[in-house]
């Protein structure tokens, strides 16, 4: 054999070394096997998807920080936990310990970076003690407990305006409610409903003034409006009334109920009542059952 030939063998043997060496590295990266260097194993791996909102952010893995930014996917990792840090110019970073597992991917897509906001917005132009939000009517309502006064504003705190006064009650209201016409607030204690007309001063609607009706033998527990825009649906401890928005009116009793402090929901849109009572069955024993009740023909 020739010194040529020897030297074609030797590569040829050497080249088929080679690939018979590299093979299983090749063959376990199509697979998605990596070596595990800790175990001396080759270890089927998993991948992990990041997605963020906004996207754009900073990706640490472990203590290196990565080439790509989110949206990405981080690809042949060995079983295991790893620390995950996202950050953000302008948002507070996100970060936790997320655990891979083979043959799967861990998918963190529902991630949201939140702005870091310096200055904080006051919305209210007078003194107030509490207030709600109507999201469907993008308004703001505001209560001040020492002057009685209400006030309505847009979701941004623009046209602040004073649209009532509270009558004196023997203690403060605990939960109020606007009528689906938005023309009457409607707030009540244990033992009072207090009715007030909504306006400003200058242009108060023709409702008449605020009133309250005494209910010193009941205790109220919550109270709705009827989609007439007049009648109150009333629950106390015992009962479920319905009653005209003005003074001195005569409730009338819709249905005697056994439970406290029960459970309710009322429909404006069908005028229904839904509500959780306590009734006795035929083997007298008492069980819990959710009751409807139609209000859709104007009572009165």
């Amino acid at each position: 054999m020739s010194g040529e030939q020897k030297i074609r063998a030797y590569l040829f043997y050497l080249c088929v070394s080679i690939f018979l060496i590299g093979l299983p590295f090749i063959l376990s990266f199509a697979l998605s096997y990596k070596f595990d260097t800790r175990t001396f194993k080759f270890r089927k791996t998993g991948l992990m998807a990041i997605k963020t909102q906004p996207s754009g952010a900073n990706v640490y893995f472990g203590s290196k920080l990565l080439n790509e930014k989110t949206p990405t996917t981080i690809t042949e990792l060995l079983p295991g936990e790893y620390s995950l840090r996202l950050e953000l110019k302008k948002y507070y970073p996100w970060g936790s310990q997320v655990n891979v597992e083979a043959g799967k991917v861990t998918q963190l897509e529902k991630i949201i970076l939140f702005p870091v906001r310096t200055n904080i917005k006051q919305l209210n132009k007078e003194r107030i003690s509490s207030f709600w939000v109507n999201t469907e009517k993008s308004k703001i309502y505001y209560f001040d407990q020492e002057s009685l006064a209400i006030y309505r504003s847009d979701l941004e705190g623009d046209n602040f305006e004073e649209i009532g006064n509270l009558p004196e009650m023997s203690s403060l209201p605990k939960k109020w409610k606007i009528s689906p016409d938005r023309e009457l607030f409607v707030c009540f204690n244990p033992h009072q409903v207090a009715v007030v007309p909504l306006g400003s001063p200058s242009r108060m609607p023709s409702a008449g003034p605020p009133f309250v009706l005494n209910f010193s033998n009941r205790k109220i527990s919550d109270i709705f409006w009827h989609s007439d825009n007049y009648h109150l649906i009333l629950i106390t401890e015992r009962t479920v009334e319905v009653l005209e928005a003005r003074p001195d009116a005569a409730p009338v009793i819709l249905a005697n109920i056994n439970k406290r402090n029960i459970t309710c929901f009322y429909s404006v849109e069908k005028d229904t009542l839904y509500f959780l009572d306590s009734q006795m069955a035929e083997d007298r024993r008492f069980y819990d059952n959710v009751y409807k009740l139609e209000l859709s023909a104007k009572p009165f």
